[in-house]
C-alpha cells in the first residue's frame, strides 16, 4: 500500500509541476529555439502516422544516442516487420537519431512523466516492449507499462555512488520503480550490485558490460571526417578539446596559450557540448586574443586561424580523427566527464580532468592498460593540462603508446550489444 501511495503523490507532484516544467523548456528555447518545437510531443500527443505494437527505445540525449547505434541498427535487421521508435528528451538527441538513422526509424520525444500525458504516449504506440537505458527511471510510465503488460527492460544500467545517495533519499519511490523491470542488464558487477542493493529482483539483473565499448566507424563518419579535412588548409599539430562544459572552455584557453608559447602553429578545437552555447564559446576564445573560426561558415581553417570552434551537431567523432590529442571536456567540474572511448576509436592520447565519476570502471580500465592520462586536482590545472598536452604533442612514441593501449581495452570488452538483443528476444517470446 506504502508503494501505491508513492506513486500516486509522486503522479500528483508531477501534475502540478508540468505546467512548471513546460515554462522551463520554454525559458531554454531562448537561447535554443528547438526546445519550443514540437511541444504537443511533450504532452504525449503524438503524430498520427507513428506505428503502433513495434519497439520503444528511449535515448536521453546524443551520447545515449551514439551509444545505443549499433543496438538500434541490430533491431532494425533483426525485426524488419516491426516498427522501432526511437524517444529522447533533448532536441541534440532528436537530431543524432535523425541523423543516424533518418526514416528507418521512428521517432518523437519522451512525454513529460504525468499520467495524462504517458497515457495518451501508450495508447498511440502501444509497444511490446519499453527499453530505457543506464539510469533512467519514469516511476510513472514505467508503472503504466506493467499495467499494461508492457515488457520492461533496461540495457547499460548504471548506477553510480553518487546516484545511489540520491535514490537512498527516495527509495520509497524508486525501489518499487526498479522492480517492475522484467529485465536489467549491468554495465559492470559494481552497478549491478547498486541495483540490487536498491531493491532489484535478483533473478532480473544480469552483466552484459558496457554498450559504450561497441561504438564503430562507419561510412557516414568517415564521409564528416573527409569533409572536416578538407577544411584544412595546412599541416599542423591538433590539439582537440571534446563536448565541453562552461570553465572547460576558459581552462583549455588558458593551457592554449602556453602551449602556443612552444607551437604557434597548434591548432585548438573546440566541441561544445550543447548549441545553445556555441556564441559564448566563440566570444570566450576571441576575447582570449585568438583567430577564431566556425565550422558553420565552412572555409577552409588556414594558419592565420588558431581556434576553430566545431558549431555543428554530429561531427564530434569525426573531429577525432583530426586530432594528436584529445582532452575530454566535463572532467573538470562536477559533470562527471564523458566518453574516452570515442577518441580510443582512433588511437589518440586521451587527457582528461579528476572527476570522471559518470566512468569509473572504463577509467579503471583504460588507466590499467596505460591507455589514458588522468590530471589531479590541483589550483595550477592550467598549467598541469598544457604540460601534459605539450608532452604529447612532442613525444610522438608516448602519444601512439596511449592511442594503442586504448584501442585494445575498447576492443577486449566489446559485446554488450549481442547480450542486450538475446535478453530481449528472449523476453519477447516469454
Amino acid at each position: 500500500m506504502r508503494f501505491t501511495l508513492a506513486l500516486v503523490l509522486y503522479r500528483l507532484l508531477f501534475l502540478i509541476l508540468t505546467p512548471l516544467l513546460l515554462l522551463v523548456l520554454l525559458l531554454r528555447s531562448i537561447s535554443h529555439q528547438a526546445y519550443r518545437q514540437r511541444l504537443p510531443e511533450r504532452l504525449g500527443l503524438l503524430a498520427k502516422n507513428l506505428q503502433p505494437n513495434g519497439i520503444v527505445v528511449h535515448a536521453a540525449s546524443v551520447g545515449e544516442v551514439i551509444a545505443l547505434q549499433p543496438f538500434i541498427s541490430k533491431l532494425l535487421s533483426n525485426y524488419p516487420q516491426v516498427a522501432i521508435t526511437v524517444t529522447t528528451f533533448t532536441p541534440t538527441g532528436s537530431a543524432q537519431v535523425q541523423k543516424l538513422f533518418g526514416d528507418k526509424v521512428q521517432h518523437c520525444y519522451l512525454p513529460l512523466d504525468n499520467i495524462f500525458s504517458t497515457t495518451l504516449f501508450l495508447k498511440h504506440l502501444k509497444p511490446k516492449i519499453m527499453i530505457f537505458m543506464e539510469t533512467e527511471l519514469w516511476p510513472n510510465l514505467i508503472a503504466q507499462c506493467e499495467n499494461n503488460d508492457i515488457k520492461l527492460m533496461l540495457i547499460n544500467g548504471r548506477l553510480s555512488d553518487k546516484s545511489m545517495r540520491s535514490y537512498k533519499k527516495i527509495a520509497w519511490l524508486i525501489r518499487p520503480t526498479i522492480r517492475r523491470f522484467d529485465k536489467i542488464l549491468t554495465q559492470s558487477q559494481v552497478n549491478q550490485d547498486n541495483y540490487l542493493a536498491m531493491g532489484a529482483n535478483t533473478a532480473t539483473c544480469a552483466l552484459s558490460g558496457n554498450l559504450k565499448f561497441d561504438i564503430s566507424l562507419n561510412n557516414a563518419v568517415a564521409a564528416k571526417q573527409h569533409a572536416l579535412s578538407a577544411l584544412l588548409a595546412a599541416e599542423r599539430k591538433i590539439w582537440l578539446i571534446a563536448s565541453t562544459h562552461p570553465g572547460d572552455e576558459t581552462l583549455a584557453l588558458k593551457a592554449f596559450e602556453q602551449v602556443k608559447q612552444q607551437d604557434s602553429n597548434t591548432l585548438l578545437i573546440i566541441v561544445p557540448r550543447h548549441p545553445e552555447r556555441f556564441e559564448q564559446v566563440v566570444k570566450l576564445a576571441e576575447d582570449a586574443g585568438n583567430q577564431v573560426l566556425r565550422r558553420s561558415q565552412k572555409q577552409p581553417v588556414t594558419l592565420n586561424t588558431n581556434v576553430w570552434i566545431i558549431d555543428t551537431l554530429g561531427e564530434l567523432l569525426a573531429a577525432c580523427a583530426l586530432a594528436d590529442v584529445v582532452t575530454m571536456g566535463g572532467s573538470f567540474s562536477d559533470i562527471g566527464g564523458h566518453n574516452p572511448l570515442e577518441p580510443a576509436l582512433f588511437q589518440k592520447p586521451v587527457i582528461v580532468g579528476p572527476n570522471m565519476s559518470n566512468f569509473k570502471e572504463i577509467l579503471a580500465q583504460l588507466t590499467s592498460a596505460q591507455g589514458i592520462v588522468q590530471l589531479n586536482d590541483n589550483e595550477a590545472m592550467a598549467q598541469a593540462l598544457a604540460q601534459a598536452v605539450l608532452r604529447l604533442l612532442i613525444d610522438a612514441a608516448s602519444a601512439q603508446a596511449l592511442g594503442r593501449n586504448s584501442y585494445k581495452v575498447v576492443q577486449a570488452n566489446q559485446g554488450a550489444t549481442a547480450q542486450s538483443l538475446i535478453a530481449l528476444q528472449t523476453l519477447l517470446k516469454s
